[in-house]
C-alpha cells in the first residue's frame, strides 16, 4: 500500500509540469485569439493559477488509475 501511494504521488509529480504548461499555453493562446489582444500579467497570472488546478485534476487520477493497472495482479 506504500510503494502504491509513494509511486502515484512521484508520477504525479513528475507528470504535474508538463501537462500544467501545456495547458495553460493552450489557454493563453485561446484567451488571446478570442480577444485579438496579448494579455495582461494579472491575466497570465490567473491562467497559469487555473492550469495548475487543472493539470492537478487530470494527473492525480491518471496516476491512481495508471498504477493500479500496472501493480495489480493481471489474471
Amino acid at each position: 500500500m506504500v510503494w502504491f501511494v509513494l509511486t502515484t504521488g512521484l508520477l504525479a509529480a513528475a507528470l504535474w509540469i508538463p501537462v500544467s504548461r501545456l495547458v495553460w499555453t493552450l489557454s493563453v493562446r485561446r484567451l488571446e485569439r478570442r480577444h485579438k489582444r496579448r494579455l495582461d500579467t494579472a491575466e497570465i497570472a490567473g491562467q497559469k493559477r487555473r492550469a495548475g488546478l487543472i493539470a492537478f485534476l487530470v494527473v492525480v487520477p491518471f496516476a491512481l488509475l495508471f498504477n493500479f493497472w500496472l501493480l495489480s495482479p493481471h489474471a
